[in-house]
């Protein structure tokens, strides 16, 4: 059986769409935070990190590890992100905003939290879980909804 699929975007639509674009924004400048430190550092192409021997003994160095791994980590976690934002903005456009939103803004307060050369400092950016889990919610829902 097939399904014909008609996609009425809204007013509300608009929202998800701005803070999709957003996500992407967010990737560039932590690519740009990761990349500024890299030459003051020493870490030559195409190595991602300094090695711990020269971290240990290196505050820029350090500080490009923690640069690095905000950018890293944010780039592991983005997929699940994408996938639950998207199929809650299906049905579900404001709430899939404000959790996508909500998510944004804990990156930026994790990677400040690591730029400060401190990686317990990342912790900051926790509540961004908040996002996740309503986006879960939502794209459960959203799942739930269609299928029935």
């Amino acid at each position: 059986m097939t399904y014909a699929i008609g996609l009425q975007l809204t007013q509300e639509h608009g929202y998800a769409l701005a803070v999709a674009a957003s996500s992407a924004l967010l990737l560039q400048y932590l690519a740009a935070k990761a990349g500024s430190l890299r030459k003051k550092a020493d870490v030559p192409y195409p190595y991602m990190y300094a090695e711990r021997s020269v971290a240990e003994k290196n505050p820029i160095a350090n500080k490009h590890n923690c640069h690095q791994r905000a950018h890293q980590n944010t780039l592991e976690a983005y997929p699940i992100f994408l996938v639950l934002f998207t199929i809650s903005a299906i049905k579900y456009p404001l709430i899939a905003s404000g959790a996508g939103a909500t998510w944004i803004f804990s990156r930026i307060m994790y990677a400040q939290g690591y730029y400060t050369g401190d990686p317990s400092q990342r912790q900051r950016g926790v509540f961004g879980y908040l996002g996740l889990i309503t986006l879960l919610g939502a794209s459960i829902k959203t799942c739930f909804d269609l299928i029935m």
